[in-house]
């Protein structure tokens, strides 16, 4: 007589069903939410070759930008931009370029913070009064028309070269702080 293992095939077919249950459920559930703090060091974005223009119509004032490349992160309100350049038009001052190898915007553009081969030009280039300032690192505060550094800079105008290390500069009236270790030499 042969004995036949009646119970144990739906015990078997039971026990596969099961498994095969599982691991669909595990399969179709969606994936945990897990901070991941690496997520920041990536850019959400990224934007080549962009400007952009800001008009304050009531004072008559021009902000202009342009960049090479514009990376946007993810859950920060910053924003960097490569190869960088800044025109402020305001028709109670004289115009106001910056030019940096990067930029890092703040507070939605109320900080902005340049570094490498920092140079601001105030002046057209047709006006020979204008002054270059050239540092690795400048901190703009746009709404106070403020420029602010503690590292070395250099500043040009007419036959005169100054050094320093750190500054306040204040377009809106044209004083420069220069705060300390300061040389001046004029070539003429």
């Amino acid at each position: 007589m042969i004995k036949r293992p009646f119970i144990s095939s739906p015990l078997i077919l039971l026990l596969i069903l099961a498994l095969v249950t599982f691991w669909l459920d595990h399969m179709t559930r969606p994936p945990e939410y897990v901070q991941d703090e690496n997520l920041n060091l990536n850019p959400d974005y990224i934007v080549e070759e962009l400007s952009g223009f800001r008009m304050d119509y009531e004072h008559q004032i021009q902000r202009k930008f342009t960049a090479h490349k514009l990376f946007h992160f993810l859950d920060s309100e910053v924003t960097q931009l490569e190869q960088v350049s800044f025109t402020n038009a305001d028709p109670k001052n004289p115009l106001m370029r910056l030019y940096a190898n990067r930029a890092e915007v703040i507070n939605k553009g109320e900080d902005v913070y340049l570094t490498g081969n920092v140079t601001a030009v105030r002046g057209t280039d047709e006006d020979n009064s204008n002054i270059t300032l050239v540092t690795d690192f400048l901190h703009l505060i746009p709404k106070e028309n403020l420029v602010k550094t503690d590292q070395p800079v250099t500043i040009s105008r007419f036959d005169t070269t100054i050094k320093a290390t750190g500054l306040e500069f204040d377009n809106r009236v044209g004083m420069i702080q220069l705060l300390s270790s300061v040389r001046a030499v004029n070539t003429k």
